[in-house]
């Protein structure tokens, strides 16, 4: 699949950011999913990832749906990376429901990548958009929600 500015090679990015984010690695987070619009991430029920109740630790979590929306972003806007840097600027979440077992993440961009880029190349400074995450059991159950305001800031 392929982006307004030629083909992105999502097998590639996946392969890839396990090296990039050392931390994907050392959760183990799978790629499930990765597209222009969305990717999904999954954390294996691990009992070194547990908190006191048994579940996934919140942290490690935050860290999964973190790393999900970082994928979709990097999907979304690989053809711009030599010329501007993605960063996460904030991030709010809500533990709705207590998790057991393994974990997935959806990620999806909250704003169409098209305004994004238009945004960018009209004004040359940084952008803002957010990115909406959604976690949930393999039972489908949401456990827990997170958005997270990205930039791409243009390279000086």
């Amino acid at each position: 699949m392929g982006n307004l500015h030629g083909m992105t090679d999502y097998d590639a990015i996946r392969d890839l950011m396990p090296n990039v984010v050392p931390f994907v690695k050392t959760l183990g987070l799978e790629y499930l999913e990765l597209d222009a619009s969305r990717a999904v991430l999954r954390l294996r029920d691990e009992p070194t990832f547990h908190n006191h109740v048994g579940g996934p630790h919140a942290g490690a979590m935050f860290t999964l749906a973190e790393s999900a929306s970082g994928a979709v972003v990097i999907g979304s806007f690989e053809d711009l990376l030599p010329t501007v840097t993605p960063l996460a600027a904030s991030a709010t979440i809500s533990y709705v429901r207590l998790a057991k077992g393994a974990v997935t993440a959806e990620a999806v961009l909250g704003r169409p990548a098209q305004d994004v880029r238009a945004e960018l190349a009209e004004t040359g400074d940084t952008v803002q958009f957010p990115v909406q995450v959604t976690i949930r059991t393999e039972d489908g159950r949401t456990n827990a929600e997170m958005t997270i305001s990205w930039a791409l800031r243009p390279n000086r």
